[in-house]
This record gives C-alpha cells, structure tokens and sequence, in this order.
C-alpha cells in the first residue's frame, strides 16, 4: 500500500544495497532523504506521496539520478560537497527547493542504467547453455535501453583467470569471481538483436550524459567502462529497435531458426517494469516455442534479475530440449564488481520486502 512510511522506507532498503555494495557515500545519501526528507520542495512532496511501489520503480535512483546530473553539470556547489561525503538532510533539502524544476523530470521514468557491467555475470548464463546445447548463440534481448550489453560478444572478460572473448577490445570486465576459475567451452555470438519501450540512441552526448548521472559517483571505474562501449558503438553500430517486448518476443520466436544455432532470449534487471501481462505473454510465448525446440534448434532463457531482499542479483538459465526448468548458475553484484558461480547465498541476512517489490520471472 503506498503510504509516506513505505517510500521512506524505500530509501532505507536501498541505503541497505548500497553499503553492501560498497557506496558508503550514496547509502548516507539515501539514509539522509529516508529521515529528513521533507515537503519543502515539490520533488520532496512528489517523492512522499509516491502512488507506486517505491522499490519495485526504483525511486530511489530516480530521484539520486537526478541529483549526481546536477553535480556532473557544476550545477550547485553544496550538492558537490554532498556527493564528496558532507551528507545531511539539510543540505539536501535546500538543494530539492533550489533545483526542483530540474530534478521533477527525473522522477517521471525508471531509471535506464544500461551497465555493461552486468555482461560479465550474462555471460555466466550463456556459457551454461553453450555446455548444454552446442556454441552457437543467438541472442534476442529485451529491455536493452542503449544495447550495451548487446556488445557482449565483442567484450573481453576474466573470469577467475579464465579468458574470454576478443584480447583488442576496449572494454575489459573482470569481476572478482567468487569461486573456482571456470573451463570455458567455445562459444560463439552468431548474432545479437534488442529491443525496448524508449531505446536509447547512446551516441548522442545528451544520452550519454543521462547514462552517466545513473553511474553512482563513488565508482569511476563504471564511468569509463560505460564511455568505452558506447565508443564500442559509435564505431560498429547494434540492432536495437523500439518495441514492446511482448510482441517483439513473440515475432522473434516464430522467424526461422538457424541450425545448429542456440536462439536464447536474455535480459536483466527489466523484469520488474514490465506490465504483468507481458510478463505472461512472454512466459507462454517461451513455453510454446519450448516444446517446438529440437537438439538441432534448440532454445533457451538467460535472465540477469534481483534478489531484493538481498540485495543480489541471481543469473539463472532454462532450456530446452531437457532442460524446462529453472536453474540458479550465479549470483552477483548488481553491477557485476562480484560473480559468484553456483547457488543461491544460504544464510545471508536479508532485508524485510513488501510482495509487490519482490521480482519472479
């Protein structure tokens, strides 16, 4: 139920992600808006009296998104000092009634963090169903935002010391990898294509410099990798349309299907903006085009989606042939600075969720 507790409390299950995911700054930041917000500002008020689900939008990020945007511009020198570790309510009050018809837009859409990042605990995913079905893949990925992570096959990783993918590419992701160095079978991207409700044309500086106001500022290292792919880009162009997903899935798993090529429908951290009518058509779309799936044409589901009550994300794979249900291959960093092979953490203190915030495929 939407109450002024409950997008309080918002911000406190994010000041909970973000300590663990090493953002002391930013988890100050949220703790500051959860106790001192107020309705001095119309942001303020409009983030109080929130008529959604506030973790589940990601207010949170919205509203901080907006606030690192005025810092990257120079907009504010008080807002500066926030972002470098002088957190207060106070200073952050001020600056909501200074720049409120700037920071108002910033609530309006879900935030589209488009890290590329998160390829690095994809991949664990894709390599799952190149054991089981054979090296050829082909990737058809919803919620693509920029289609940075459509970029995975031109991507250079380290896993654990395992290598992966081409040695001249300027984007390099090594998470600390939480387990044993992996055998790495063959795999091949034959091809990758997206889609999104509003696809973002990454090239465009104005773009670029949304992408970046979602980077957290305490992580300079996301910064230049987000800047390194969308050069990636700029040099080669991807196949990213405008389209919901839901139809879009359902075309794509009715066009012809290569032999001998794994055409696997991927996404991450999208699940929860999707209507649940979409979510069900894609559901049926997938068990329908499962049973039409052969050993010489096989199909699966690579999914990148959060854990919220602990504040991980869980990469999990199903397909098909002989293979139809879920299976949990890793767990990660929400930007994938972690990977951890296997099962689900057991025994980790978690956060208290309200159902609607909770994200099942």
């Amino acid at each position: 139920m939407a109450s002024e507790e409950n997008n309080r409390g918002a911000f406190r299950i994010q000041e909970f992600y973000c300590r663990k995911m090493d953002a002391p700054i930013y988890a100050d930041i949220c703790a500051a808006i959860a106790d001192g917000l107020t309705r001095e500002s119309r942001t303020g008020a409009r983030v109080l009296d929130w008529d959604g689900e506030p973790t589940r939008d990601a207010l949170p990020l919205r509203l901080i998104g907006g606030l690192h945007a005025l810092v990257r511009a120079g907009a504010d020198t008080e807002l500066a000092s926030v972002f470098a570790g002088n957190v207060s309510a106070e200073a952050l009050n001020r600056v909501l009634v200074r720049h409120d018809a700037a920071l108002l837009p910033w609530l309006v859409g879900p935030p589209q963090t488009n890290e590329p990042g998160r390829s690095g605990a994809l991949i664990v995913g894709l390599l799952e169903i190149a054991r089981r079905h054979g090296p050829r893949i082909e990737i058809i990925e919803i919620g693509s935002s920029g289609g940075l992570n459509l970029l995975i096959g031109r991507y250079r990783f380290d896993l654990g010391g395992a290598m992966l993918g081409p040695e001249e590419s300027p984007v390099k992701i090594a998470p600390e990898w939480r387990g044993n160095t992996p055998a790495i079978p063959t795999i091949e991207i034959v091809s990758a294509r997206g889609c999104d409700i509003q696809p973002l044309d990454v090239t465009d500086p104005a773009v670029e410099a949304r992408l970046a106001a979602y980077v957290w500022a305490e992580k300079p290292e996301r910064l230049a990798r987000l800047e390194n792919a969308i050069g990636m880009i700029r040099e080669r162009g991807i196949d990213l349309v405008a389209s919901d997903a839901a139809p879009w899935v359902e075309a794509r798993l009715a066009e012809p299907q290569e032999a001998g090529v794994t055409r696997v429908l991927m996404h991450s951290v999208v699940w929860q903006y999707l209507p649940d009518e979409s979510q069900q058509r894609i559901r049926a779309a997938m068990a329908e085009a499962g049973e039409r799936a052969t050993a010489e044409r096989p199909l699966a589901w690579v999914t990148m989606e959060p854990d919220r009550a602990l504040g991980e994300q869980v990469i999990s794979v199903k397909s098909w042939p002989g293979h139809g249900e879920w299976d949990v291959v890793a767990t990660a960093h929400a930007h994938a600075a972690w990977v951890q092979p296997g099962g689900r953490s057991e025994g980790e203190e978690g956060v208290y969720l309200d159902a609607a915030a909770r994200v099942t495929v």
